[in-house]
């Protein structure tokens, strides 16, 4: 079987390869470009595994004319650049000792040691420059059949880093097969060992749940894990019910990881998660208007591009669909100005109360769904 594809074909990846085996080296593609071009999804970032010691990478592909960056030259990767497109280049690795965060390696000259290191079957997948695939461990049957199974022994694979037990929920959202439903031993030994979590950083635990969020479906993942006790570690108080219905709403509506967060609920999502300064400010203005709703127009105007989100979710967690017309009346709202402006209401208020004169016609305004013009609004 081999893969195809322009990202395959494109001459500056092409070189990077042969910088390699010019040389005598190998250079094969692996994990995520080999998956994705198998299943016939797109390919965002290329990463290419060698026998070839990180030095003499770095040799052979500055003498190529390409840019090299060290970006982990320490645990045996770099990143050579060629015509802007960065490629990440390892070398063959094996395990010497783990603590479930990080692992130290050895290098290697054996692909299948290299493989056997890996997380999912079809993430140990390599293919040659020409795309001929090569499976070290018989994985490519597992992702034909979108069948998401750990590399070995599951428990193994988990203790030597916990993050795989979310990275479990999130493959198999975005590359697994519902209707078989997850892997048993790999479900087993993700609640087995469910307290490792404890030990991950929460930047790591909130990038793989925003990653398994954006999935075009998560709910059956996200079902999984609160059947393991996961999602109560990673997102306490969280509860499920409401994702599938916000899913089968979505129809048509690109995903959006926060809309999802905002129908689990939970507690302490900024430290849990690490959020971001503008997602904490986004959280803590979506969450209310969920639960207080409002309409259409009104959360347009209020909540611009998160309205659509609040309306979604809040119709998911009622269990009925929102009512007709709702995106234009979003749309409505969202370009709505309110028509008093604080000169219409100087000189005769000024200051403090000017702002509460303000406030209070902004209210018959909202109250009015966005309808009141300025005249109605400035009568006594």
């Amino acid at each position: 079987m081999r893969i195809t594809g322009p990202w395959i074909d494109a001459p500056e990846t092409q070189g990077v390869c042969a910088a390699l085996t010019g040389a005598g080296a190998q250079a094969l593609f692996v994990g995520g470009c080999v998956r994705n071009a198998l299943l016939g999804a797109a390919v965002n970032d290329i990463d290419i595994a060698t026998d070839a010691q990180p030095e003499t990478v770095v040799r052979l592909c500055e003498a190529a004319g390409f840019r090299v960056v060290p970006t982990g030259i320490d645990h045996g990767t770099v990143t050579v650049v060629a015509k802007g497109v960065p490629h990440e280049v390892t070398t063959f690795r094996r395990d010497v000792e783990t603590d479930g965060r990080r692992a130290t390696v050895a290098f290697s000259s054996d692909v299948a040691e290299d493989a056997a290191r890996r997380d999912f079957t079809m993430n140990a997948l390599y293919a040659a420059p020409d795309g001929q695939v090569i499976d070290p461990l018989g994985g490519l049957p597992d992702l034909l059949a979108r069948r998401l199974r750990f590399v070995g022994e599951p428990e193994q694979r988990i203790r030597e880093d916990y993050l795989r037990i979310l990275r479990f929920f999130r493959f198999h959202a975005w590359y697994g097969d519902p209707a078989q439903g997850i892997d048993a031993d790999g479900l087993a030994a993700c609640a087995v060992l469910a307290e490792g979590l404890e030990t991950l950083s929460a930047e790591r635990v909130g990038a793989e749940m925003r990653k398994l969020l954006a999935a075009p479906d998560p709910a059956p993942s996200v079902a999984a894990m609160a059947q393991a006790g996961i999602l109560q570690r990673v997102l306490p108080g969280a509860d499920p019910t409401a994702l599938a219905p916000l899913v089968h709403l979505e129809a048509g509506i690109p995903p959006r990881w926060m809309r999802r967060l905002a129908v689990l609920g939970g507690e302490a999502v900024d430290d849990r998660w690490r959020l971001s300064r503008a997602e904490s400010r986004d959280l803590a203005l979506l969450l209310p208007a969920v639960r207080e709703g409002g309409s259409a127009a009104v959360l347009g105007y209020r909540l611009k591009a998160l309205a659509a989100d609040a309306i979604l979710a809040r119709a998911a967690m009622l269990g009925h669909p929102p009512g007709p017309g709702w995106q234009a009346e979003v749309a409505r709202g969202a370009a709505a100005v309110m028509p008093v402006r604080p000169a219409d209401l100087m000189p005769q208020y000024q200051g403090a109360e000017l702002g509460a004169r303000l406030k209070a016609i902004e209210a018959r305004w909202l109250q009015s769904d966005l309808r009141l013009d300025r005249t109605a609004l400035l009568s006594p």
